[in-house]
Formats: structure tokens, sequence, C-alpha cells
């Protein structure tokens, strides 16, 4: 047995932690899942495994030989560098690890890397940080929603009738207290019986106390005696191991859930989606090309926002229109899939915002329809950080990098008259004019975009390779990006990025985590850094945000799993989001969106 309290970090390989965003779940798993009952005969270790093969198909995977050259190098880096300077959508991508950072501004939410490691993990270590680091966001909720212990009379009757059944083998074979094994044996009995009818405090007789008490009692008198210890030290081994292994089964099991629960639209989302394209089908239309010409006016000011999700598109939309000096230049447009095109569509014909234009492409209707895309949002990896000071506390920090997926790279073509936009991800929250954003000279790069300077890119060059790659060059985040779309087309970037795809394609390695390795190499170089003050991120991750920047940002970026739309998002975040939904369309109360 391995004890848990005995694994620790150790600092060694270079390797990272991330976690992605949504994947559509295996229907046979889910079914398999759905019919395994916890107190089946199945022993315990068989559903741990399952519950864990569950957990894996949520976790991304790296060809072992890319893993093996990553471990040489970080032991090589942290040999001849060491004290140097050193956020999808999706199922799978980069590699396991943990970063450790050194803060290099007055934002606490930035540093730089100093170290990788892939430690060995524990559900059971001090703080919940090896959870944060096998689970992710799933622990920080779980911190969060920490009750305290219930039943605790009949987890003590537990345990005493646990101590006691290790013992009485080992005092039976003693003659000289056959009365005091007698005892024991008729406490055993009664306590047996007892629990056998009550799973709650509240089911225990009246007398449960003084039975307590009546065992505590015997065991003391038991322990003064002596005994063959190996046995009881088996027995209690034995206990201690189903014990460790049921909690690291509900913790398994619990986890599961959780992710369930944050990649499932919710019920009256669903709801709404259904009555739209229902209602879309029955109704007159509007005049659908009375902003026609707005569409393609490159003097406008054009935002883009990639979305499956009607209330999260039109929340961006609300709340960039209502802080805008003039929203009469603003123009919309929202691509989004052929399931929720016809919902989005009506959505946006029956509410209006001020004088701004609003489009909603199916990207999947519009584009090569010979051979049709998916649409695919914005990736987003989990990254663990070590603190730098003090690596040996263990203080973990977990961000959310997020970055463009395979549908922004149909931009240049899908908006050929067009020569800049922004584009937004749909779990953001504007809180100020965004005007000025527009002004910004990119000068000769392509794609303006707060950078995450506590990962550089110099970290995962075993990862993405040599080519082309600037070591201390920082991650770049999406949901505020300003693009250079003249830029773009004269550099070729999309073709580029699809090479990189198809080289990459030939290597061993998921979908979503070759598209991020291509995506951070293809604008390596054509990144223009916007001041951090735009945006403060993590709302959808971090429950330690302070108010006082969240208040003051222009941008509010729930990156993260816990999404202000889901009954897991953070509550003191989710009043920034829930004031722009549009509360007097009558669907949403039919639908219980307000509830």
């Amino acid at each position: 047995m391995k004890d848990p309290c005995a694994r620790f970090l150790f600092y060694s390989e270079k390797r990272y932690i991330y976690e992605q965003k949504s994947t559509p779940s295996n229907e046979k798993s889910l079914e398999r899942y759905d019919r395994h009952d916890v107190g089946h005969n199945e022993s315990e270790e068989g559903q741990s495994n399952h519950v864990e093969d569950l957990i894996t198909k949520f976790e991304p995977t790296l060809p072992k030989d890319a893993l093996k050259k990553y471990a040489r190098e970080g032991k090589n880096d942290s040999n001849n560098k060491a004290g140097k300077d050193d956020k999808q959508r999706g199922s799978k991508a980069p590699p396991k690890g943990v970063l450790q950072s050194r803060p290099t501004s007055n934002n606490p939410r930035s540093g730089q890397v100093e170290q990788v490691n892939r430690p060995k993990t524990s559900t059971a270590d001090e703080g919940g940080k090896s959870c944060e680091l096998t689970f992710g966001s799933y622990c920080l909720w779980q911190q969060e929603h920490r009750q305290e212990m219930k039943d605790a009379l009949v987890k003590k009757l537990k345990d005493q009738l646990f101590v006691a059944r290790a013992y009485y083998p080992s005092l039976a074979k003693l003659p000289a207290n056959d009365k005091l094994s007698r005892q024991l044996k008729q406490n055993i009995q009664e306590m047996e019986h007892m629990l056998s009818e009550s799973t709650t405090d509240a089911d225990l007789p009246p007398a449960a106390g003084s039975y307590s008490k009546k065992m505590e009692n015997t065991i003391t008198k038991v322990k003064s005696i002596p005994v063959v210890c190996d046995n009881v030290d088996k027995k209690l081994r034995q206990i201690f191991d189903l014990t460790e292994d049921e909690a690291n089964f509900h913790m398994k099991q619990s986890a599961f859930l959780y992710k369930l629960n944050v990649q499932t639209m919710p019920k009256s989302h669903h709801c709404l989606s259904l009555k739209l394209t229902v209602e879309y089908f029955k109704s007159s239309h509007y005049d659908e090309k009375a902003d026609e010409e707005k569409f393609i006016d490159s003097s406008l000011h054009h935002y883009v926002i990639f979305s499956n999700n009607v209330l999260a598109a039109s929340v961006v939309i609300n709340s960039t229109v209502f802080h805008a000096k003039e929203s009469s230049n603003q123009v919309f447009h929202v691509l989004t899939d052929g399931e929720n095109y016809y919902a989005m569509k009506l959505w946006f014909l029956r509410n209006h915002y001020k004088e701004a234009a609003v489009q909603v492409l199916n990207v999947e209707l519009d584009i090569q329809k010979e051979n049709p895309l998916l649409l695919s949002l914005p990736e987003e990896f989990r990254v663990s950080i070590l603190s730098y000071d003090n690596p040996s506390t263990n203080q973990i920090r977990t961000e959310f990098l997020s970055i463009f997926s395979d549908s922004h790279y149909l931009l240049p073509d899908l908006f050929s008259n067009l020569n800049k936009v922004v584009v937004l991800d749909d779990d953001v929250v504007i809180q100020q004019d965004l005007s000025a954003l527009w002004n910004t000279d990119l000068g000769d790069k392509v794609n303006g975009a707060v950078q995450f300077c506590s990962v550089k890119l110099g970290q995962l060059k075993s990862y993405l390779g040599e080519k082309g790659l600037s070591q201390n060059s920082c991650a770049w985040m999406s949901g505020l990006n300003i693009i250079d779309l003249v830029r773009w087309r004269e550099l070729g970037l999309t073709q580029t990025y699809r090479k990189l795809i198809k080289e990459f394609t030939m290597q061993e390695g998921s979908v979503e985590g070759i598209a991020w390795r291509a995506s951070l190499l293809t604008f390596e170089n054509e990144i223009y850094p916007l001041n951090e003050s735009w945006v403060v991120s993590g709302l959808g991750h971090d429950y330690k945000i302070d108010t006082q920047p969240i208040k003051t940002a222009s941008v509010l970026h729930y990156n993260g799993k816990m999404k202000p739309w889901l009954d897991l998002g953070i509550p003191q975040y989710k009043s920034y989001w829930k004031k722009f939904l549009n509360k007097e369309d009558q669907l949403l109360s039919d639908c219980n969106v307000n509830s």
C-alpha cells in the first residue's frame, strides 16, 4: 500500500497540466456508467478503475516518445538554467505537469515560467493541492462547497466497530480473557444490528450514545491486554485500504459528474433553443435584408463571435452595445452551427440592440458546401502554476488559457470585404466602450491579444518543436482579439496553419492538441500585446479575484469550467453576466431561464 501522505511534488520533468472545456461524451461509456451501481458486488478496485477510465476520456493524450523527450529536456534545463527567468472547448491537448512561475508585473495573475513538473498525485494530499493537479477546477469548486460532516455519531459507531473487529480475533484466542472476549463480541453484534437499521443520526435509537460509550470502554480494556499486534495491524490495514479505495472511488465519481455537469447544456437553455427553432418556422419573418450593406462596410466596427449558446452571444452583444458611445457603427457577426442557427436567427430578429446590426451565419452551411465544416469554439486549456517563491509549500495557481480553434482560420475568407475585426469569445462581458481598441496601431502584427507570460513558448519547445520558436515569447489568450485581416491575408496565416496541421497530423496526438500547437506556432511573432488592464480573466474558475479590478475592467472573461450560465458558475460573479440578459423576453420565463 502506498501511503498518500508520502506522495509529494518533485522537480525534474517539464510538463503541462491542462484540461478542456467541452467534448461530446461517448454514449457507450455513459450508458455503462449509468448502469454501474456503487453497491454492486463488483470489487471496489474494479469500480475505481472503471470511473478512472471514464475520467481518462476527458483527459488529453500525447505520444509517449514526446513525453520522454520532454522529460529529458526538462532535466537538462533544470541543471543548466537553474535560477533563470525563465487557457476549448474540446477534448484533448498538450502535456501534463505543473508550471513554476515568478511574478513579472503588478498584475498578480501574471508571471514567468521557471520550471515544469509532473508530480505523482493523491486525492488526500494536504490542502487539496494534489487534487487540483489531478482533477483541475473540480477541486476548486469542491473546496468552496465543502460541508461540515453530517451524521457524525453514525461515523463514530462505524469506526468503533472497525476497531473492535480488528481486535476480536486476537482476543478470542486468549482463554484467560474469555469474559472480555464475550463482552466484545456482544457489543459488536449489538452495534452491527443497530447500524443495519440506521444510516443517519436521525435513524439511531435514543440509546445510541450509551452504546457508543459502552463500546469505547470495552475497547479501552481490550487495548490494555497484550495481543499479537501483527493480526491487529493486518486487520486495520485492510480496513484502511478499503476506506482509501472507497474515498478515491467517490472522488473520481464526483469529479466525473462535475465534468458532465459543466459540459452539458442547462435544461432551460435547451428549452429556449428548441422553442426558438420551432417558432422560427411558425412565424412570419422580419426584413432580414435591412442591414445587408452594413455587413460588408469596412468603415464600421465589426465584431465576430463564435457561439452555439443563444444567451451567451446575446449577453456579449448587449453588454458591448450598452457601453458604446455610438452603436450605429457597430456590426456583430455571430458564427454558429446548423443545430442552433435558426434559434440564433430568430432571437436576434426579435431582439434589438440600439442601432447595432447583427448577422447570424451558419458556418457549417456557408463555407465549403461540398465539404461541410463543423463549428469549433475557442480551445481552452488548464495550466497549473507552482509558486516560485516557496515551491515546497505546494502553492498552486490554476489558469485557463483559451486560444483560436479551426473555425477562426476562416475569418479572412468569410469576411473578404473587411480589413479589421474584433473577435470576442462568448464567455465575456463588456463593461466599457471598446471604440479605443479600434484606434490601436498593430504595426506589422496581425493579432492584438492579451498575453499570458506565466507560460513561455520556450518551455514548450519539445512539444511545439524548434521551428520558428522564440524562447521568450509569451502565450496569448483569445477572449478579446483585434485582427488585421489584410496583414493576415498577406502573410497567408490560414495556409500556414493548415500546413502545420497536416505536418502534425503525421505525428501521434489528439486533434485538439495538434490544433493548439499549430495556433501557437502560426501566430509566433505576429502578436501585438494588448495592455493587460483591458481584461480581467479567471471568472470561470478563480473564487478569489478582488472586486475592485472586476468593477473597473473593460472586459470580464469567464474562462474556465464554471461559466456564469451554469448552476455551478461562481455565485459572486454571476450578477455581472445576468444583468445583460433580456429578461423581458417571454421565452425566458417560459423556460425558467431566470429562475
